[in-house]
């Protein structure tokens, strides 16, 4: 998945979808952002004394912190208020989302911690690479197979999932929800979603660490 190439085609829509928020400021809509990824957290956390029913919850709010995400940007472009400023709060903004909902689905039951730990480090080294690249003196990367939109768009597949197998439909599993096996070891849906996140997050790391490299002057 890389749902970036297509943030110049959509850019029309989300511009339409920007006009009623035009009188806010773009730091509130990241605090909106913000705010919905820590309800989801805590629902998300909620679900180990629950029930697996509240990833449907989870899964609307992931998908309104990435609209507010997006809308913030919007905003800012369409009033002219684009700052260092309020891009460096976006982004402060969006580290912390990040990690309060991979450690709210640590706490769920239905991850490996393991899993939720090193998937928040490539979430992470992911990030960091690509504003390196700007504090380099170059363009801000975006490339790779895991940028933000496409992980929050992993992440709510996992939690609706999860949702969905907690129904008795009659092809669901049995208890407890959603887990399977393969070669003996015991997953979730959403432990598949972390495994893809360290994998593909540790890719991307390293090939926009490697082209930060290869454009960097000789000696330098």
């Amino acid at each position: 998945m890389v749902l970036e190439a297509y943030r110049d085609r959509v850019r029309a829509y989300v511009d339409r979808l920007a006009r009623p928020f035009l009188g806010w400021s773009p730091n509130r809509l990241s605090a909106v952002g913000l705010g919905f990824a820590a309800a989801a957290a805590t629902l998300a956390a909620l679900v180990r004394w629950t029930t697996p029913l509240l990833f449907l919850p989870v899964t609307v709010l992931i998908f309104l912190s990435g609209l507010f995400d997006v809308l913030d940007g919007a905003v800012a472009r369409s009033t002219g208020r684009s700052s260092a400023r309020g891009d460096f709060v976006d982004h402060v903004f969006d580290r912390y989302a990040d990690v309060v909902l991979l450690i709210g689905i640590a706490i769920s039951s239905f991850a490996y911690p393991l899993f939720a730990l090193l998937a928040l480090v490539s979430l992470l080294l992911t990030s960091y690479m690509g504003t390196q690249a700007q504090a380099l003196g170059q363009r801000r990367l975006y490339s790779g197979l895991l940028t933000r939109a496409d992980r929050l768009v992993v992440l709510m597949a996992a939690a609706f999932l999860e949702f969905d197998l907690s129904l008795p439909w009659p092809w669901a599993p049995t208890a407890p929800w959603s887990r399977f096996h393969l070669a003996g070891v015991e997953f979730t849906v959403i432990d598949v979603a972390l495994i893809y996140f360290i994998v593909a997050g540790q890719w991307t790391a390293i090939s926009r660490a490697l082209r930060i490299y290869r454009g960097l002057p000789p000696g330098s």
